[in-house]
């Protein structure tokens, strides 16, 4: 492990552990010592790395309230208030959500060339604000994007965001038929990708929003821009990850299920771990 301070390769681990089993290291050049949680977002926090990875993942995936999460893990005896889970969100939520995308770029082939486009709207601070998803055919993620307004810069902005998270140029992009797709379709992606207007194509567009409309519906709402724009972020990420990766009406078995979902919220607690 390298030294935190002077990122020296000559660190010796020492044989004692911190009081939270943690290994402990020394730098040889600059004499430092630390532990391995010393570099991570995580440095000083009072609980161990997976209790907090769990609390991130829980506030993530299901439909619970800051306080849900304290009175929850108060049953299992490890105390503290919702303002701690909330700190370790916006520690932890943007590195989830940054591993995850960068996961899926280049992914989807030729299915994840055909993009449905559409906006949702949500409250922040009293004011509704605008966000952009789309998604593939067979309803993977291909970008979110929080706007305050509903214009032709934020429509260029979300192509050029979800080309750069995807790493491919769709041929084909169905939208609403709003009126900033067309130029910023030809502008931002060429003017070879095929663009259709049509809301009953977006119909599996539209009942996905459900996902993150019925996510934030238990919360009592949203007080800055930064902090439902990482959240819709980070629950779109997970919400994608944890699918299992189907075509459009494919059946999965039950057992099979159970077992994909176990090794991705494996793969994401390890991500928030590692932090």
């Amino acid at each position: 492990m390298d030294c935190v301070r002077c990122g020296s390769a000559a660190a010796a681990e020492r044989p004692e552990r911190t009081a939270r089993g943690y290994r402990r290291f020394r730098c040889r050049e600059c004499g430092r010592q630390f532990n391995e949680r010393s570099a991570g977002s995580l440095n000083r926090t009072q609980y161990p790395s997976d209790i907090i990875a769990l609390v991130v993942l829980w506030r993530l995936r299901y439909r619970l309230t800051l306080r849900d999460l304290a009175e929850m893990f108060l049953l299992r005896g490890i105390v503290f208030s919702h303002e701690a889970a909330r700190d370790w969100e916006a520690k932890l939520a943007p590195a989830l959500a940054g591993e995850l995308r960068r996961r899926r770029r280049g992914e989807g082939g030729a299915r994840g060339r055909h993009w449905h486009v559409d906006e949702t709207c949500l409250k922040v601070r009293g004011r509704w604000a605008h966000l952009y998803r789309a998604v593939d055919r067979d309803g993977d993620l291909v970008d979110t994007m929080l706007s305050e307004r509903r214009d032709m810069a934020a429509a260029r902005a979300f192509f050029r965001s979800a080309k750069a998270a995807t790493g491919v140029t769709p041929d084909r992009v169905t939208t609403d038929g709003h009126g900033s797709y067309p130029r910023a379709i030809r502008s931002t992606l060429g003017r070879r990708v095929v663009h259709r207007t049509s809301a009953y194509k977006n119909n599996g567009l539209e009942q996905d929003h459900r996902g993150v409309k019925g996510r934030i519906r238990c919360m009592r709402g949203f007080k800055s821009f930064a902090s439902v724009e990482r959240f819709c972020r980070s629950h779109d990420e997970l919400r994608d990850f944890l699918r299992p990766g189907t075509r459009h009406n494919q059946h999965v078995p039950a057992d099979l299920r159970r077992r994909l979902h176990f090794r991705r919220a494996t793969a994401a607690l390890a991500i928030l771990a590692a932090a």
